[in-house]
């Protein structure tokens, strides 16, 4: 923009903006699996349906039935667009040898059109950028060797602790799909959990080009009334990842990445706690009357705690500036939007979540390890070899109050309206803003 082009924010180069090169750009297909319907979902949908990208493009949105709260919202948006965006739903049906959302793209692929050439996987709970596909279509084009594009989230915290405990797309080759090359449609539907741990494990094995564009980034807002129970259900599901692998190799770096992580983890928190010790000693010789330089022990943690807490300084700081960074590229690429702020960003629950997170990583860790088991979404998955063995489906009747899920807070069954039960930590932000009076952060939507 500073060059005078206006248009930076859907392409670099303002000439490739000229009707001779947008009808020679290549066909993408973006494919989407839905799971609910949440609070954030019909905004984030329709960013993504109304892409910028000049070339042919249409877009496969995959339920695992009409009876998904997702469905209906869908159709009335997808009817919204029609004669002017290339949709439709895809009704998939019921996983029986990987995970639904796996399942789900499977499906879409088989049902794309013939001559995409790329394939943009997409979450549903992320907002697009007017120029997203367009800059990873660029990408691909300039590098064929590219096996997958990878971008990441930028989690827009709604207020409660447990939003600030969470610190989602790809794009392929669609002839990787069709003729199956790398192993990448069997590695998935045989016992497949992750799409993305598993793709990257196959791009490993194979020695594939895996990259991700600096301007992929994009807006992830979460729910505003998440709380600690939907935060250690995604927690289980992040670690259970660790517990699937394609291959040996895939299963021995697992492992030691689930050690290094939880040592990694504890060792991040165990200062915290001496500290807290070494003051809490401090204090109570204190008001004993003792004096800090009788008490030479004392006084040696209190120096130690201090530098803890400029450490600690300076550590948020630091993410402050690439927060910043980040939601500042999101207002470049985005300039139709509402700008996002770093008001949204209490700090002082973001250094509580870090101690949070880190200490309940290892715990989440190893019960993954030994259950082998999770249920997600409303469905149990089963783990052996590393391969999901066996899928349980829970029956729930009509009259049973709907159940939440991920991060977007989604109504996965039932009627929307039942008040969700608090937590200790969702009770405890509470309490923490009317102390210390901290600022609310604004709402998203």
């Amino acid at each position: 923009m500073q060059n005078g082009n206006n248009f930076a924010f859907i392409c670099d180069d303002i000439n490739e903006l000229e009707h001779s090169n947008q009808i020679n750009l290549p066909r993408v297909t973006v494919i989407m699996p839905l799971k609910g319907f949440g609070e954030h979902n019909l905004h984030n949908w329709r960013t993504q349906l109304t892409s910028l990208y000049g070339g042919p493009l249409e877009f496969l949105l995959l339920v695992e039935s009409t009876d998904d709260p997702a469905y209906l919202p869908v159709s009335r948006l997808i009817s919204e667009f029609e004669g002017s965006v290339d949709a439709r739903i895809v009704v998939a049906g019921l996983s029986t040898t990987c995970s639904q959302k796996i399942h789900n793209q499977l499906v879409g692929v088989e049902a794309m059109h013939k001559e995409s050439k790329y394939v943009l996987f997409l979450d549903d709970d992320i907002r697009l950028h007017p120029g997203s596909i367009g800059t990873l279509t660029r990408e691909m084009e300039k590098n064929p060797e590219i096996f997958i594009q990878t971008g990441y989230p930028l989690d827009l915290p709604s207020g409660s602790l447990g939003s600030y405990c969470i610190y989602e797309y790809h794009m392929m080759h669609a002839n990787d799909f069709r003729q199956d090359n790398c192993g990448v449609v069997s590695g998935l539907r045989d016992g497949g959990y992750s799409d993305d741990m598993t793709l990257a494990a196959i791009a490993g094995a194979h020695k594939k080009l895996i990259t991700s564009p600096p301007v992929a980034v994009f807006p992830h807002p979460l729910a505003t009334d998440l709380n600690f129970g939907r935060y250690w259900n995604y927690l289980s599901k992040q670690t259970f990842v660790l517990e699937s692998y394609t291959t040996k190799v895939n299963q021995i770096m697992n492992r030691a990445l689930f050690a290094v992580h939880c040592y990694l983890s504890w060792g991040f928190v165990a200062p915290y706690f001496m500290a807290m010790i070494h003051v809490a000693a401090a204090l109570r010789f204190y008001f004993k009357g003792y004096s800090l330089e009788e008490v030479t022990t004392i006084s040696g943690g209190l120096s130690l705690a201090s530098i803890l807490a400029t450490c600690t300084f300076a550590e948020l700081l630091s993410m402050w500036n690439l927060t910043r960074i980040e939601v500042q590229l999101c207002n470049v690429l985005s300039p139709e939007a509402p700008p996002l702020s770093l008001a949204s960003y209490n700090w002082c629950l973001v250094f509580i979540a870090m101690l949070v997170d880190n200490f309940l990583y290892p715990i989440s860790a190893i019960r993954s390890f030994f259950s082998q088991s999770i249920n997600w979404s409303g469905i149990r998955y089963y783990l052996k070899d590393g391969k999901i063995s066996k899928i349980e489906r829970i029956q729930r009747s009509q009259d049973m109050a709907p159940v939440f899920t991920d991060l977007g807070g989604k109504h996965l069954y039932g009627r929307k309206g039942f008040p969700t039960k608090g937590s200790f930590l969702s009770s405890f932000t509470s309490f923490s803003k009317g102390l210390m009076q901290w600022r609310q952060p604004k709402r998203y939507e």
